[in-house]
């Protein structure tokens, strides 16, 4: 009965998919913009826990130089968090039927030179990023604009029907994807080999997968992942992060992280501090294309919605 169900979901899902990616791309973000805000009406209780996070990470926010966007309302934030997480669905929907040509050759590319001063090192490289904008179109994307694929780090699907549709959209672009168990060492053989590796590092772990850092004032539990595996491997970390502006999608390249070096639990700490700042610093500037809903502060503290 499972493997029916599977079926199912897999079948709908492909028909889903489908509808966005032959009507026209007007028409397909339209429709992606009443869709997430259909997921916002639907799934309640992450609406919920979207506004809440947002409501106690406003403080923080609105403290910082970056912060310039025109509302404090939260509730207004989640919804246009999710009209963009369904206009990212409409988007990432037409990549997967191979109809995504025109949106990645609109791609706007900002601090080429950052990465290509950390590739001309000619070893491996880390891209450190988080659920901001469009994370898929900015992993698929790369190898169109820069002739390389991207691996990325993400946990597999419970449906393996749906898990082998998101590998064959991945393989189209050159992508490939390594399995959170065993993560460690296959990022660091794909890095020996000089590839690329991408790494979203912004949602909450467990005690022992992590450490207790500050994220838009509050206490949270963050991977140590990022920093472990560039200082094991040596290779340059590069921020990189995808926004939207109107109709344009924007990557940006920061300069390389510079790490200390000190490997020492407290070492390890302010340097996951430190990358967790580049994350926050995007949130301040683009608070509607982070992704809310999960419960980013969860096992730290943070009551339960």
């Amino acid at each position: 009965m499972k493997k029916i169900g599977w079926l199912l979901q897999a079948a709908v899902f492909y028909s889903f998919t489908w509808l966005f990616a032959y009507l026209p791309a007007p028409a397909a973000d339209r429709l992606g913009q009443l869709v997430g805000r259909g997921i916002g009406l639907v799934l309640r209780s992450r609406w919920h826990i979207a506004v809440d996070n947002i409501r106690q990470a406003l403080p923080f926010m609105t403290a910082s130089p970056h912060w310039h966007y025109h509302t404090t309302d939260p509730e207004e934030i989640a919804r246009q968090v999710f009209r963009n997480i369904g206009r990212s669905l409409a988007e990432t929907c037409r990549l997967y039927h191979g109809r995504g040509d025109a949106l990645i050759a609109s791609i706007e590319v900002r601090g080429r030179e950052h990465y290509l001063a950390a590739r001309a090192k000619g070893t491996g490289l880390i891209f450190l990023t988080g659920h901001c904008g469009n994370w898929e179109l900015l992993a698929l994307a790369f190898s169109s604009i820069f002739g390389e694929g991207m691996t990325a780090l993400a946990r597999r699907q419970n449906n393996p029907y749906l898990n082998r549709m998101v590998e064959k959209m991945r393989i189209r672009y050159k992508s490939r994807v390594i399995y959170k168990q065993g993560a460690l060492k296959g990022m660091l053989a794909a890095l020996k080999r000089a590839e690329l590796i991408g790494i979203l590092a912004d949602q909450a772990v467990f005690a022992e997968e992590g450490v207790l850092i500050d994220v838009m004032g509050r206490k949270a539990w963050a991977s140590k992942a990022p920093v472990i595996i560039a200082q094991k491997s040596g290779s340059p970390l590069i921020p990189t992060f995808i926004h939207r502006e109107g109709m344009r999608q924007i990557i940006t390249f920061y300069p390389e992280h510079r790490f200390s070096g000190d490997m020492s639990n407290e070492g390890i700490v302010r340097e996951t501090q430190a990358l967790s700042r580049y994350v926050e610093n995007y949130v301040i500037a683009n608070p509607t294309q982070w992704y809310w809903v999960h419960r980013r502060w969860k096992r730290a503290g943070e009551r339960a919605l």
